[in-house]
């Protein structure tokens, strides 16, 4: 009995399996736009948590992007983060919001207070009401009619400390637990969708590779 071989049918199973692995690679780069919105959403959340955390264990290095008294609390944040997705990848960029509350003794909000001491700006504190500065000196009232420069109102801890909790969830957290521990990283690394996938690339070609590899990277976020 002498075996048949059908050289055209394998040519084109062949031929498709070709088209269908370029058209994965083809939807991955579609799909990784879905991808990364989904990815920005959890991350900044993750984020903000990261920071209130922190805060919480070490409030004389976060304490001036909260409002007074409440540092680590979630309502009380006077920063926010933001991010955007273009053909570079994710970014994300962070601001400061202007403080609503009022420190004991004083009258108005401490204005641009979370930029100022993260950036570790003096400020001048004069009379407007009145002739005369009253303040609290080492317990004692002290009284002057010239104006009062504060070099560091936040004290030297606070100065980037936003900066440094962010660079420390960027450069450890978010790469050595965020991604590991919402399945992220190991979904990424094992695209077994492709082998699942082959008999049917095999007969369709480039349109299963397509929707194959948009689905399996538009799918990849938080908790895959």
């Amino acid at each position: 009995m002498k075996p048949v071989y059908n050289s055209k049918k394998f040519k084109k199973e062949m031929n498709n399996i070709m088209k269908y692995s370029v058209g994965f690679l083809d939807g991955v780069q579609k799909g990784k736009t879905p991808f990364l919105k989904s990815l920005g959403v959890d991350a900044v959340e993750i984020m903000k948590q990261f920071v209130d955390s922190n805060a919480r264990v070490n409030p004389s290095m976060l304490h001036h992007i909260y409002e007074w008294n409440r540092t680590g609390s979630p309502a009380a944040r006077l920063y926010d983060i933001n991010f955007t997705v273009s053909n570079i990848g994710l970014s994300f960029k962070s601001s400061f919001r202007q403080s609503e509350s009022i420190q004991d003794g004083s009258k108005t909000p401490f204005y641009d207070k979370a930029r100022i001491i993260e950036n570790g700006l003096s400020v001048v504190i004069k009379p407007r009401s009145s002739e005369v500065l009253a303040f609290e000196e080492d317990g004692e009232m002290v009284f002057t009619k010239k104006p009062i420069r504060v070099a560091n109102p936040g004290g030297v801890e606070a100065q980037g400390g936003f900066e440094q909790t962010m660079d420390l969830f960027f450069n450890k957290y978010f790469s050595q637990s965020f991604l590991r521990t919402s399945g992220v990283a190991q979904y990424l690394e094992n695209p077994v969708v492709y082998k699942k996938n082959l008999r049917a690339g095999k007969a369709r070609g480039r349109s299963k590779g397509l929707s194959t590899g948009y689905t399996w990277v538009a799918n990849a976020g938080a908790g895959a």
